[in-house]
């Protein structure tokens, strides 16, 4: 009995309701297929009505988008993506829905142990005062280091993130948190934004790190204004803080890598791959980072044409 065998399978869920009093979406679900085809297949005078066709329709495209999201979207993500769909539907019913099917999105995060070391030289004065919003790319940068366990023993995670988009527009991972580390990932930054970032504020905490002679010099270098939270306030860094969560809940709690190796590849692929393009974000309008500032980039650029023309 396969998917190759329709009339067969129709008539299994059919008879597991009749003699067993099994749902028909419950049968669905254990034989593997959906209940917007069995309703499309079953051939019987009691035929559904449009709206449990709708209904078996909304919950295989609520299974396909949890599914693309890594299982990690709530309702609220997921109802976006329907609405880009054009479906008409409320957060709540697609959270009724998602509770019936058994489908949860991200667990709440362990608790993180601070890397956060205060340097001996002079930090820089807090230009951000827990504001992480900006009205354009590349007025706004944050970041932060994170540990990351593997079969092969640890690795730390630099990231540079845009305020505007949450972007991640620079990472680099290494064996040691040090100046280096968070120094490559600047200047994938700078790189992603064709080296014209002069003004640019960058926003960390204390770290030594980030206090040290090395990145101080790079970032004079690229025209970079750095700004730093207070010692011991993770609230004075929580954008970054909160990518950091993100990451460990959505990607990285939920495998083991092997070998560091397999880390690096795997947390860059899912950065460029599905934070970036595709992950929706409510700080960018419930889009993906590179999508809204491809609409936000576009639209200024028709409003300067026009003025042009004018």
């Amino acid at each position: 009995m396969t998917e190759h065998d329709p009339e067969a399978l129709v008539a299994f869920i059919g008879n597991q309701r009749v003699e067993h009093g099994v749902p028909h979406r419950v049968a669905c679900r254990v034989v593997g297929v959906s209940e917007a085809w069995f309703y499309k297949w079953r051939r019987r005078p009691d035929e559904p009505t449009k709206r449990e066709v709708r209904r078996a329709e909304l919950e295989d495209r609520i299974v396909h988008f949890f599914r693309e999201s890594g299982a990690t979207y709530g309702s609220p993500r997921i109802t976006q993506d329907l609405w880009a769909e054009n479906w008409q539907v409320s957060v709540n019913t697609v959270a009724e829905i998602m509770a019936e099917l058994g489908l949860q999105g991200r667990k709440p995060p362990r608790r993180r142990r601070s890397l956060t070391r205060q340097g001996k030289r002079r930090a820089a004065p807090d230009l951000v005062h827990r504001r992480f919003d900006a009205v354009a790319p590349d007025l706004l940068w944050f970041g932060d280091m994170t540990e990351i366990e593997t079969g092969e023993g640890k690795i730390y995670l630099a990231t540079v993130i845009d305020a505007f988009s949450r972007r991640c527009l620079g990472y680099a991972m290494g064996e040691h948190h040090d100046a280096a580390l968070v120094g490559a990932s600047l200047k994938v930054a700078a790189a992603t934004r064709g080296g014209e970032v002069d003004g640019t504020i960058f926003h960390s905490d204390r770290g030594s790190e980030y206090t040290s002679e090395a990145y101080n010099i790079l970032c004079d270098r690229w025209g970079v204004v750095q700004s730093m939270g207070r010692v011991g306030s993770a609230l004075d860094n929580a954008a970054a803080e909160s990518f950091n969560s993100l990451i460990k809940v959505e990607y990285i709690h939920r495998r083991h890598f092997a070998t560091r190796t397999e880390a690096r590849l795997k947390i860059a692929t899912w950065i460029t791959g599905f934070y970036n393009p595709r992950r929706r974000h409510s700080a960018a309008g419930g889009l993906p980072p590179e999508e809204f500032e491809r609409i936000i980039n576009q639209a200024r650029d028709q409003s300067a044409q026009r003025c042009q023309a004018a």
